[in-house]
């Protein structure tokens, strides 16, 4: 049973106190009581299904029968202490001294350059290739990443704890899983503010090898507040190779010099169309990222590298329209691809070495 992954969690339901019982018989029926979270799990019909796989292929079994229960309120709070330490404690965990997760805010200057879709095709490319992936919805009030992840069921809560849903691999968290249909948020700084520190606290997502926060366009609110509240998240510039586009995405990449953050790198998206003929055509000019890359490395007094520069690919908006990365899709990520630049961004960011300064590592000199 050590091999039923709770879908939520990620982690075995034995190890979660989820085991109530198993009982069987002399004519090999299986009885196993497992308890849910909430009266209302989203995912009930998972486990059940997965505990019956589980137990399938054991010799001697002959059926399965999963009765499911709900956790008591003692249940629930040993739950969340086992989960979060000792007293349940709160806070922004990314921001702990001792926290390994690599955490990326990405950013751009204007709405329209493909910040979430480039986000979404990071997050998918890294889990894939088996990192743990989270991923922060910042955009408030222009919610999208439910949507380019195929995100249709919502959070489930236990007290005021949130778990989030999890596609294709990533944990994902959204103020459009809170809102019915397509409503507008019509919030200022505060609560933009409030929106995102719960995310960062009241969410659970486990120990992740990568964090990404899809940021709103510009420098307003929320990545003052990103910088306030992950003052160790490094910032991942997108912009167009239009000129007027890098002038404006400079300014993105600048209030790291306000916050106390690092540029991590520049990414150029919508750089080339391929023509039938196989020449390129670059509908946007060409030039911007090299040029925001180069910019920021003189303002900011250390190299800014341009990470990569993708391609105008149908396949691109037509992955994000269906919940699909492209990143997913093998036919659609060879050699001078969306999908293939995007994995290649995603293989340098996540190879990146993690910084140990400061840590305790815990080794006593002898």
């Amino acid at each position: 049973m050590e091999r039923v992954i709770d879908p939520e969690l990620r982690r075995p339901i034995t190890e979660l106190g989820m085991l109530r019982s198993v009982e069987v018989d002399d004519a090999g029926s299986a009885r196993i009581g497992v308890l849910l979270t909430i009266a209302g799990c989203p995912l009930r019909g998972t486990i059940t299904a997965d505990v019956e796989r589980e137990l399938a292929g054991v010799p001697g079994i002959t059926s399965v029968d999963v009765d499911l229960d709900v956790m008591t309120q003692a249940q629930r709070e040993e739950l969340k202490e086992k989960l979060r330490g000792p007293g349940g404690a709160r806070g922004v965990p990314f921001s702990r001294p001792g926290s390994l997760t690599k955490v990326y805010a990405v950013a751009s200057g204007k709405g329209g350059v493909g910040k979430s879709t480039v986000t979404v095709n990071l997050a998918a490319a890294m889990a894939a290739s088996g990192l743990r992936v989270g991923v922060v919805d910042a955009d408030v009030h222009g919610f999208s990443v439910p949507g380019l992840l195929g995100i249709t069921a919502p959070p489930t809560r236990v007290d005021e704890m949130i778990l989030p849903p999890v596609a294709h691999g990533i944990k994902t968290i959204s103020i459009g899983m809170f809102l019915d249909k397509n409503q507008p948020v019509a919030w200022r700084g505060p609560m933009l503010h409030r929106a995102l520190e719960q995310f960062l606290t009241d969410v659970y997502f486990g120990d992740l090898d990568v964090l990404l926060l899809d940021l709103p366009p510009g420098t307003g609110d929320i990545a003052i507040s990103v910088g306030q509240l992950l003052p160790s998240s490094e910032i991942l510039v997108v912009t167009t190779p239009q000129a007027a586009a890098a002038e404006v995405a400079e300014r993105a990449g600048t209030v790291a010099a306000q916050t106390g953050q690092k540029v991590a790198g520049v990414i150029e998206n919508m750089s080339w169309l391929a023509l039938p003929t196989g020449e390129r055509m670059e509908l946007f000019g060409s030039g911007g990222g090299a040029l925001v890359s180069g910019r920021l490395g003189s303002v900011l007094g250390y190299d800014v590298p341009l990470l990569g520069s993708i391609p105008l690919d149908v396949r691109l908006r037509e992955g994000g329209d269906a919940g699909l990365p492209v990143v997913l899709d093998e036919s659609a990520a060879g050699p001078d691809t969306a999908g293939g630049e995007l994995r290649r961004i995603a293989a340098a960011l996540a190879g990146r070495p993690r910084g140990l300064s400061g840590l305790n590592l815990s080794v006593t000199p002898r």
